[in-house]
């Protein structure tokens, strides 16, 4: 693809990691192209970084199949010859006992982190095939896709699926020399949490209280970094945590006498 400029697509855009990464590849002189369901924030967003570079817009909710192929099949020649690919929407609800979440919560994880993932990552899968060297799936995962931990319930195994479809691509994409990560984060201060806990604005200062936190801009460093390594080469899996955070065993229940 010699003589296009680099093109980015990214869900999930309207806040977080992908704002961020929105941000950075559009510092560095990338196309991107921008995608989230909350249309004023995408407007903004693109209205911000328009001096920087050529942005696309589109309100789009990934877990619209129909609504997903529809776009890429319309994208404009500038912007229809991906290198990247980010992964990145999704959320955890319910950050409590499985039994005692709403059903409704888990579907909504499930159609947004596995069903999500998977209409863009095939709908885009020939163009990033046809780009060839260089391309790259960057999927957002998390270390809840390796870990448990309680209340991490359907969110955890939404991005175990994450992790184990990033090696199957990697697998399948062999010869084809698109490269597939999963990115993990840890701790990071974002929206993340305040959507997680309904809003609750004490909670979320609760859980970063004294800590620091991985930030939105820290994640979109190694989303850049990972985009842009040599042809050749491809993390299979790039676990982080912010140095405060750490393991603390197994949980044993003792019984009373």
């Amino acid at each position: 693809m010699s003589g296009q400029k680099n093109v980015v697509f990214i869900t999930g855009a309207t806040s977080g990691f992908g704002q961020a990464a929105a941000r950075l590849f559009a510092q560095e002189e990338w196309s991107v192209i921008i995608t989230g369901r909350r249309g004023d924030r995408l407007k903004l967003l693109e209205e911000q970084l328009a001096p920087l570079a050529s942005i696309y817009p589109y309100v789009l909710d990934v877990r619209d199949a129909e609504s997903v192929a529809e776009m890429v099949s319309t994208l404009p020649e500038e912007f229809s010859h991906i290198r990247t690919l980010i992964n990145n929407a999704g959320l955890a609800l319910a950050p409590v006992k499985s039994q005692e979440v709403s059903l409704q919560d888990w579907h909504t994880m499930i159609d947004t982190n596995i069903k999500g993932v998977v209409n863009v990552t095939h709908a885009l899968l020939p163009k990033l095939i046809e780009y060839g060297k260089g391309a790259s799936i960057i999927n957002v995962g998390s270390i809840a896709g390796e870990w448990p931990y309680p209340g991490s319930h359907v969110y955890g195994a939404t991005k175990a699926f994450l992790k184990q479809l990033s090696y199957n691509l990697r697998c399948d994409l062999q010869g084809s020399h698109v490269r597939v990560t999963d990115l993990a984060p840890g701790l990071a201060k974002t929206e993340f949490t305040l959507v997680r806990t309904g809003g609750d604005e004490k909670a979320t200062e609760d859980l970063y209280k004294n800590t620091i936190p991985l930030s939105a801009e820290d994640i979109a460093q190694q989303l850049y970094y990972i985009a842009n390594l040599p042809d050749h080469m491809n993390i299979n899996r790039l676990e982080i945590m912010p140095v405060c955070q750490a393991w603390n065993g197994f949980s044993i229940e003792r019984e009373k006498k």
